[in-house]
């Protein structure tokens, strides 16, 4: 006969125990956003604010893997515990995804202090996948006092990752395309930090020199709300030949130590929380109605809507009164 399923509240002690295999399973329903998830974030909550989170971001080919893999080992010099998500795009086919990542820091795969999860977009716009949020306070909970979120390279829709990081890390190679592009797509409001990859490359000290005097005029135009004093630190690296990255985890330091003494942090993971809510609050509503669709009990307005007979915004106003938003 089957083994039975450990319910959520078991699997989240031994999760907190040290398990590593029962932080997978939870990961899992998390990712497959099951009728659990509510319980388990409940669970995992109190514990689940010690982390320092860092993004890592850019378009493909920039080398963010290799980054990553190179800051787990200079973390793990220091003794440091390390969380890595990294979001692979699902293909809009098959909903399936080449989990790659993991190939990538193979590395550290057998590492106890270490843990890498590769996650699918599922569709998910911003460059993460839906359950990111969730899986990184999984991952701070278990005790990983680092998480490092490596997102997918698809340029305009990686903003997201402003809402769950502490630090953003933008990453750039030479052949990635011009400075200025990447100013359009909004990088430059996503950045605490610009990393110039594969700087051995032709094109990386113009494209550095770009950046620097981009950065330093955001930091000087009065037109740029800011909660710290910090200009764009634009660095270079050679991350394949283990070069400039130290000098990316200082500056990250920096950026936390700047962070903390100015209480922006605090401030900052305050207004996160805020965020979530009102996500979580969209996304249950949005649920509801789907719910209500499919049992039918907008029938008829939905009917007049599709025939054209009575128009959505009225359909919508007439709706919302019916609604009611406890669970259900």
């Amino acid at each position: 006969m089957p083994q039975p399923r450990p319910d959520p509240a078991s699997l989240v002690e031994r999760m907190l125990a040290g398990d590593r295999l029962a932080l997978a399973r939870l990961i899992t329903q998390v990712e497959n956003r099951t009728e659990a998830v509510p319980a388990i974030m409940r669970a995992a909550y109190p514990r689940a604010h010690g982390a320092y989170v860092v993004g890592v971001t850019g378009p493909p080919g920039a080398g963010k893997s290799t980054v990553v893999d190179r800051l787990i080992a200079l973390l793990r010099a220091e003794d440091q515990t390390v969380g890595v998500v990294a979001v692979d795009p699902s293909s809009p086919f098959t909903g399936g995804a080449v989990l790659g990542d993991r190939i990538r820091m193979q590395a550290h795969a057998l590492d106890p202090s270490v843990f890498i999860r590769s996650m699918a977009t599922r569709g998910s716009l911003g460059g993460l996948a839906r359950a990111t949020g969730d899986v990184i306070k999984l991952l701070a909970a278990a005790g990983y006092a680092w998480v490092l979120v490596e997102t997918v390279g698809v340029g305009q829709t990686e903003l997201d990752i402003m809402k769950l990081a502490d630090t953003t890390v933008v990453v750039l190679a030479p052949e990635s395309g011009d400075a200025i592009q990447t100013m359009k797509a909004g990088l430059m409001e996503a950045a605490d930090v610009f990393l110039v990859n594969k700087a051995d490359r032709s094109g990386a000290p113009a494209l550095m020199a770009e950046l620097k005097f981009a950065a330093h005029l955001q930091y000087t135009s009065a037109a740029s709300p800011k909660d710290i004093d910090w200009e764009i630190p634009v660095l270079s690296a050679e991350a394949q030949n283990n070069v400039g990255v130290k000098e990316l985890l200082a500056e990250a330091r920096r950026h936390r130590a700047t962070l903390e003494a100015d209480g922006a942090l605090a401030t900052r993971r305050r207004a996160r929380r805020g965020e979530e809510l009102k996500s979580l609050l969209l996304e249950e509503f949005r649920a509801k109605v789907e719910r209500a669709v499919s049992r039918g009990e907008l029938g008829p307005t939905l009917e007049a809507v599709l025939d054209g007979a009575l128009d959505p915004y009225s359909a919508a106003q007439a709706i919302l009164p019916v609604l009611r938003l406890e669970s259900s």
